[in-house]
């Protein structure tokens, strides 16, 4: 992809339309607007989680692992962004699932089965983690919404479902390798 962006603003979306990659001007509140803006909500989550891993790798180096596995999703969401903004361009490719996957089998051998349901906490990183696997599982969402109306092909689909897999896993081995408990979900107490 050779385009560049020369002029930041351009004035063509100030009457609430937006243009795709193919030349159509669509609604901004459109479902493939809203499914590329939840993309890029996780991207940009995603990068603050990688710099806070990058910030603790020097006193957990074991985090090294989870940044090599991560940081290329960055890129692949960006794919993925390229692919609904232009519904003709394919870039993402089974390979990259696959890739999920397998990270995904790696780290559930190292933290076993769930015990109970887990909170979003314990330390910023595992947070952070959660708030990723979130906004995946709502970015899949906005996909599935548009899916239904104009059927999207490739496998950004899967990719987006295991990705959030993959973040949900990663928050319990950050965990693991930080020495953090996982805070185990306690049920209300029953009213007698």
């Amino acid at each position: 992809m050779g385009f560049r962006l020369s002029k930041i603003y351009t004035r063509t979306g100030d009457k609430g339309e937006t243009g795709l990659g193919d030349g159509r001007r669509v609604p901004k509140d459109h479902p493939r607007v809203e499914a590329i803006g939840e993309v890029d909500s996780l991207n940009s989550q995603l990068g603050l989680l990688l710099a806070g891993l990058e910030e603790q790798s020097g006193q957990h180096p074991a985090l090294k692992d989870v940044i090599e596995v991560l940081t290329p999703c960055q890129h692949r969401l960006f794919d993925l962004g390229g692919e609904l903004a232009m519904p003709v361009y394919k870039a993402l490719n089974a390979g990259e699932v696959d890739r999920l996957e397998a990270a995904i089998d790696r780290w559930n051998e190292e933290v076993g089965p769930l015990e109970n349901f887990i909170l979003p906490g314990g330390s910023a990183l595992i947070a952070q983690a959660h708030v990723c696997r979130s906004l995946a599982r709502s970015a899949e969402r906005r996909c599935q919404q548009l899916n239904a109306l104009e059927p999207l092909e490739g496998v950004g689909l899967a990719y987006i479902n295991r990705l959030s897999d993959l973040l949900f896993v990663a928050a319990r081995v950050i965990a693991r390798r930080q020495g953090v408990a996982e805070i185990l979900w306690q049920a209300a107490a029953k009213p007698h």
